[in-house]
């Protein structure tokens, strides 16, 4: 929809005219206050142009004027109203990429996947719909590491999770450190929803803190953490192009329960896809995203292009005339 911010500058359009029309001239006996050389030449060829010209002469000024009474009526096009998201959670996302998440036992389209693969599918649709909340990610294996921090851009962190790879943190895993170090980084939030979603397939095999003990500094930080396992009962494991059998998951379930225990949290068991789906559902539930709130009709500023135009219609007259026109005047004279 087009509309003027402020309308009301249209009453100055007739400004000039009234200036024109009301003000007192000067007397003709009055003294020059300005002498400039051949100035009586100057106002005969001023004669001359408006004998030529006549009311012609005013319209380009005339126009120039409306143009920028339009261009300070701030002209706007503004857009479909939309939902402004209220202030949600600060949620952290915990992933493990230790060398057990290569083990192909998850399914996807009907094709087999390694389970890095299906977290990336699973968690990128939930993060989609976490609108208004600062979501960042943390990658962990042998060390724990922050990918991408807390932020409102959820496709960043979408992005920074769909090009982790297996490895990357290292063969092993170290489930307290990286709950420690997304501890440490909800610590620095404003108070409120603290949340931390862990999703590993494997036990605690390194780090300096113990699991337990994170557990301990979560809850004292009022971060609550929801632990994730993730991997079948047995799967197979692509190993210099060879595809070799894994065995069953070995998942300490005991200490991720204790984890989501000790902080106000859940432990969930993923085997497939299907239920690592219904996991992040179940989350959405537990942790509902922000809702919609104030609404807002973006505007987009047009005065520039009434400006445009008076800056063309200043160039006008510096433009070259057509000289035969000018002679056929001349000779007339």
């Amino acid at each position: 929809m087009f509309e003027f911010a402020w309308p009301l500058v249209f009453l100055a359009v007739p400004l000039p005219w009234l200036a024109h029309s009301l003000l007192p001239r000067a007397p003709e006996s009055a003294g020059a206050a300005l002498r400039v050389p051949f100035f009586g030449e100057l106002v005969a060829l001023a004669g001359t142009a408006a004998a030529r010209g006549g009311a012609r002469n005013l319209v380009l000024p005339a126009l120039a004027w409306v143009l920028l009474c339009v261009a300070a009526a701030r002209p706007q096009w503004v857009g479909e109203a939309e939902a402004l998201p209220q202030s949600g959670r600060d949620l952290m996302l915990a992933v493990d990429v230790s060398g057990s998440m290569a083990a192909e036992d998850m399914e996807i389209g009907g094709r087999v996947v390694d389970r890095l693969s299906a977290v990336k599918v699973v968690v990128g649709d939930f993060l989609a719909r976490r609108v208004g909340d600062r979501v960042g990610l943390l990658l962990f294996g042998q060390q724990a590491y922050q990918v991408t921090p807390l932020t409102f851009d959820r496709q960043s962190v979408r992005y920074q999770l769909e090009t982790s790879a297996v490895g990357l943190a290292g063969r092993e895993t170290a489930i307290g450190d990286a709950i420690g170090l997304a501890v440490k980084r909800l610590r620095e939030r404003p108070a409120g929803e603290r949340v931390l979603i862990l999703l590993t397939d494997g036990v605690n095999t390194a780090g300096e803190l113990p699991p337990l003990k994170a557990a301990e500094l979560a809850a004292s930080d009022s971060v609550r953490v929801y632990t994730v396992a993730i991997g079948s009962e047995g799967g197979r494991m692509n190993l210099l192009g060879l595809s070799m059998p894994t065995p069953g998951a070995e998942i300490d379930e005991d200490t991720l329960t204790k984890i989501a225990d000790t902080t106000g949290g859940r432990f969930f068991r993923a085997r497939d896809t299907g239920e690592l789906a219904g996991i992040y559902a179940e989350l959405d539930r537990l942790e509902p995203a922000a809702q919609e709130g104030e609404t807002l009709r973006p505007r987009t500023e047009l005065f520039m292009h009434p400006l445009a135009l008076v800056l063309l219609l200043a160039l006008l007259p510096l433009l070259p005339r057509p000289r035969g026109r000018d002679d056929a005047v001349e000779a007339a004279r």
